[in-house]
């Protein structure tokens, strides 16, 4: 080919390579700064991303909408997300608002547009909500991750392998949760704060739970559905300000989750800890989540010397930034077409052992797995 051939055909050869190039996606977020924010920085979640356009943003609150599209550098802005879906016909949405009963109707909208959805926790209020949204995720072939971000910290990952294939601590035996315990303990910290850690009960054991058994006071008394109250950050339906909740799970693991703000001094830093044969191990939870491990000296007569050390001293000064991995994660996953870390299935499991507590409260029984019943147990 001549030098003139070649600069005659190379115009032809770029568009043609520009019109076979993919698009980038389209990424729009869904927030209401009226009734509050947008979760941890969930309107940010598609900032600085390659491949990724973020084309618009839907608020219901006026004030907080013209806030937010000028930090975000955005000029198209929605009142109501529906429109927007409509009209953007966006790949991704980030569902920001922290209230959970609108998750229901916005991710399944959203799912109903053709988009993969980043949501918020806790993704809903009850089983029925979950089950209705798995359902329209499966028939929109789509991926749906929520911001349960304690799993995918690399130390915690790192921790887990060293849990549960490296032996660090020996046979897994028994997990113990502790909430905030602030002036949210009880009933709104087993919901807004529980249920991260029912996420990684699941995850340091690798297994479902078979039955909870729990028992939940207001006032020093047993809770009714009389006591069923909402929060300012409509989480669903809450009761009582302690609670004392058993998980069972498979191979004889036993779980516990505590809120009461008797003991939160106590207790300390909220968290899990999880008990091996041979040592132990804690999760400081957090924005930026910390590991520490123990191995036991055993009783003596002067006393016990077992301390907590940093699993990994680098992670304790300098922390990850939050929400970086499980949305790397969740958009890998639409990559690769498969479950992301922090998955729709995660999210509704989370729900559900927080309903169970309510409902072995309520009747004084053990709850089995799945409920049969799938509405708010303090529904009358």
């Amino acid at each position: 080919m001549t030098r003139r051939h070649f600069l005659a055909l190379t115009p032809a050869a770029i568009a043609l390579a520009q019109s076979s190039a993919p698009r980038p996606l389209r990424a729009t977020v869904i927030g209401h700064t009226g009734r509050g924010d947008y979760g941890h920085g969930l309107e940010k979640i598609f900032v600085g991303r390659s491949g990724i356009e973020v084309v618009a943003l839907a608020d219901g609150d006026e004030t907080g909408r013209r806030k937010t599209a000028a930090a975000l550098g955005l000029t198209k802005t929605y009142a109501d997300y529906r429109e927007m879906l409509s009209q953007e016909k966006p790949d991704l949405v980030s569902v920001g608002m922290r209230h959970a009963d609108q998750h229901r109707e916005v991710i399944v909208t959203a799912l109903a547009a053709g988009a993969h959805v980043y949501s918020e926790k806790p993704l809903c209020r009850t089983p029925a909500e979950a089950d209705a949204i798995l359902a329209a995720a499966e028939k929109a072939g789509r991926k749906v991750a929520v911001a349960h971000t304690m799993r995918q910290a690399k130390h915690i990952r790192r921790l887990r392998d060293a849990i549960l294939t490296d032996g660090l601590i020996g046979e897994v035996m028994e997990l113990r949760a502790y909430g905030k315990q602030d002036q949210r303990a009880g009933g709104e910290d087993l919901m807004v704060l529980g249920s991260h850690l029912m996420d990684l009960m699941r995850m340091f054991t690798a297994s479902d739970p078979l039955s909870c058994s729990a028992r939940i006071l207001t006032g020093g008394r047993d809770i009714t559905k009389a006591d069923a109250r909402l929060v300012k950050d409509n989480v669903g339906l809450v009761a009582g300000d302690e609670v004392f909740a058993h998980y069972a799970f498979p191979r004889g693991i036993n779980a516990t989750f505590t809120s009461t703000a008797r003991l939160r001094e106590a207790n300390g830093h909220w968290g899990i800890e999880i008990h091996g044969s041979k040592g132990s191990a804690r999760i400081n939870c957090d924005l930026a989540p910390n590991a520490f491990v123990r191995e036991t000296t055993g009783w003596r007569g002067t006393g016990r010397t077992d301390e907590w050390v940093p699993f990994d001293p680098a992670t304790v000064l300098v922390p990850e930034a939050h929400n970086l991995d499980p949305v790397s994660d969740w958009l890998e996953s639409i990559a690769k077409d498969r479950e992301p870390a922090c998955s729709l299935r995660n999210a509704a499991w989370a729900v559900e052992m927080v309903c169970a507590a309510y409902t072995s409260a309520l009747s004084g029984k053990r709850a089995p797995f799945p409920l049969p019943e799938r509405a708010h147990p303090l529904e009358n």
